[in-house]
């Protein structure tokens, strides 16, 4: 009995493991699948304490929390959002700095941002752009 209710627990929370993310992407049919694919191993190749799951049902990214999501349902491409994770951070009143010279960032909050790409042709030009944003993002969590 005691299993049962530690692996609800861990649904409950959404924990996932990389192995889920595979699955859920070998699953996966959508249009835009290369460039899910491209920008998962940009967010992954930022830094080697970035880890993954299925969070939200989309392919999500975390340190010690969760800090970006992918939104798969965007009609004229691929969003991330960036995030820092559940809990309220003094970072909702105060914002977060990061440096975007590419203007990247599209701020929906002071602690919340999105980036969107339209096809492999923008991702393979602004990827390294997004892997420095990341970097900076993930100190905030």
């Amino acid at each position: 009995m005691a299993a049962k209710t530690a692996s609800k627990t861990s649904a409950k929370r959404g924990e996932s493991t990389p192995a889920d993310v595979e699955t859920f992407l070998a699953a996966l049919d959508h249009p835009l699948k290369p460039e899910i694919l491209a920008l998962r191993q940009i967010i992954l190749g930022a830094d080697p304490s970035i880890t993954e799951g299925i969070k939200w049902n989309v392919p999500s990214f975390r340190t010690s929390e969760y800090f970006a999501t992918m939104h798969l349902r965007a009609k004229d491409g691929i969003q991330v959002i960036l995030h820092l994770g559940a809990k309220t951070r003094d970072t909702a009143i105060a914002g977060v700095a990061i440096a975007d010279p590419g203007s990247l960032l599209e701020w929906l909050a002071k602690d919340r941002a999105s980036v969107a790409f339209r096809d492999l042709k923008a991702i393979d030009a602004q990827g390294s752009a997004l892997a420095d944003i990341i970097r900076q993002w993930i100190t905030y969590v």
